[in-house]
């Protein structure tokens, strides 16, 4: 989000660079110590961070499968270290990143107000394939993706509790701040079409507010800006520069606060915004302790997953074709195992999932990991969160990677759905309301089962192989259809 060297940034060495893997190394080491010395010490020796970190970002969650005081340990751990190594850089000097929660504000911004000028959607509804899909399609459909492993069942079942309670949809009472107002993955413009307030924070870009603006008038809700001046040039903020100012701002905000993070930025940028949301939730936090928190996961990362998931893979494994069981054979072979591995050993419970794609970088998984780091320890210390796993979505992110977009075009011939952004929008969102009127859903014992709860992953977990080891032959198959 911001370019310089000043806000959120990386600490500079003794040679003056800003190494993002030596941050990412020992923040990875410090997250395993409490649980995991062996691991923490094989994550600061790791000469190649960019191709090894995928062993060492798997290893964050198995470590923490021993009890739920492991899991927290090792988010609680992850956490300190974010807010103890990365600095705050201004015309003072620079600070670690845990001094955002006292500094003082530059400036609080004005809140402008924008009202939808349409009618609210009083029943829920699922854009799918060009047309929208309720009651009883709706149900077919989600019975579809649960017998084809492509969600969790818990799911299903929370979608069809909030199809059942449309007066859910408008959220009355709440203020669902939006961080990243003009994320494709956000739920700004579902939450808006169903009549819901929203506090919108993205960068002081006008181009981008044209667009989130003209969502706003055409849906029913409310929309609140940060802004100083007329709108759209006026309106934004930079997170990774202002978090005093963000935090300040919507501490000020009526009713009950939500607060969503959906920010997302290329390479190194990506920790550094991620980290100031994660110091402006503390910062908020203290001044609102009542604020829930809301992340989205990405799918193509490492969790534990249910015992029933594990089975459904192995059956599938058994159950491949003729044609797959004679061309795998030889591909395992010519590629030293490597490709086409099976995903489970039989009878784990929970299984591991490592659905980590290499191209998205250690950046990208640190990003995402100080998230669900988070929503563990809010968990644990009795914050309303809603966390839930979200599905391969052909994103502009995504698509612009030509790697990603072949394997995702390619995703189906190995039992993968990959999603269009507007049913993934709403079957999120959907899931953010069934949390905030369920106290964030079930708790359980466990934080990897918290996590696994109402997962959407498109089938990865279920799938017949290690995501991984499909990847690139989903790639070539999925070549040609990329390009189109």
């Amino acid at each position: 989000m911001s370019t310089d060297d000043t806000g959120v940034v990386f600490p500079a060495g003794p040679d003056g660079r800003r190494s993002t893997a030596a941050v990412g190394r020992a923040v990875v080491a410090d997250a395993l110590r409490p649980v995991d010395p062996v691991g923490a010490r094989a994550a600061e020796q790791e000469t190649n961070w960019r191709a090894g970190y995928l062993t060492h970002f798997r290893r964050l969650v198995e470590a923490g499968l021993a009890s739920p005081d492991a899991a927290r340990a090792v988010a609680g751990g992850g956490l300190d270290a974010v807010h103890t190594r990365l600095h705050v850089a201004g015309d003072d000097g620079e600070r670690p990143l845990s001094a955002l929660l006292d500094a003082p504000a530059p400036r609080t911004p004005g809140t402008r107000e924008v009202t939808g000028e349409g009618e609210a959607e009083r029943g829920f509804s699922l854009p799918f394939h060009g047309s929208r899909l309720r009651g009883a399609e709706l149900s077919r459909r989600l019975d579809t993706w649960v017998e084809g492993g492509v969600l969790e069942p818990s799911a299903a079942e929370a979608v069809r509790t909030v199809a059942a309670h449309p007066e859910w949809l408008a959220l009355p009472g709440r203020t669902v701040v939006v961080l990243g107002a003009g994320a494709e993955m956000g739920p700004l413009t579902a939450l808006l079409r169903w009549g819901a307030t929203v506090a919108g924070v993205d960068l002081p870009r006008p181009d981008l507010w044209r667009r989130v603006l003209d969502t706003a008038r055409r849906g029913a809700g409310t929309l609140l800006v940060p802004a100083d001046g007329d709108l759209p040039g006026g309106a934004g903020a930079d997170l990774v520069r202002e978090v005093p100012a963000v935090a300040d701002w919507l501490a000020g905000l009526p009713g009950e606060l939500v607060l969503g993070n959906y920010v997302y930025a290329d390479g190194a940028t990506n920790v550094r915004v991620s980290a100031a949301v994660d110091a402006l939730t503390l910062r908020l936090q203290a001044a609102r302790p009542e604020t829930a928190l809301a992340f989205l996961a990405t799918p193509t990362d490492v969790f534990a997953v249910p015992g029933d998931a594990v089975a459904q893979s192995v059956r599938a494994y058994a159950g491949r074709s003729r044609v797959g069981k004679l061309v795998g054979r030889p591909l395992r072979t010519l590629s030293a195992g490597r490709l086409l591995q099976r995903a489970y050993v039989p009878g784990a419970d929970p299984g591991v999932n490592d659905s980590l794609v290499a191209q998205q970088g250690p950046n990208y998984a640190l990003a995402k990991r100080l998230q669900r780091w988070r929503a563990t320890v809010a968990r644990a210390a009795g914050t309303t969160v809603s966390m839930n796993v979200a599905p391969p979505t052909r994103t502009r992110s995504v698509v612009k990677n030509r790697a990603l977009a072949a394997a995702y075009a390619g995703a189906h011939r190995f039992g993968v759905e990959v999603f269009e952004p507007a049913t993934s929008n709403v079957l999120m969102a959907a899931l953010l309301v069934h949390d905030l009127h369920t106290g964030g859903g079930p708790r359980h014992e466990h934080p990897w089962q918290d996590e696994a709860h109402a997962a959407v992953h498109g089938g990865l977990w279920r799938t017949a192989y290690a995501p991984r080891s499909a990847l690139g032959l989903a790639a070539v198959l999925g070549l040609g259809a990329a390009r189109g």
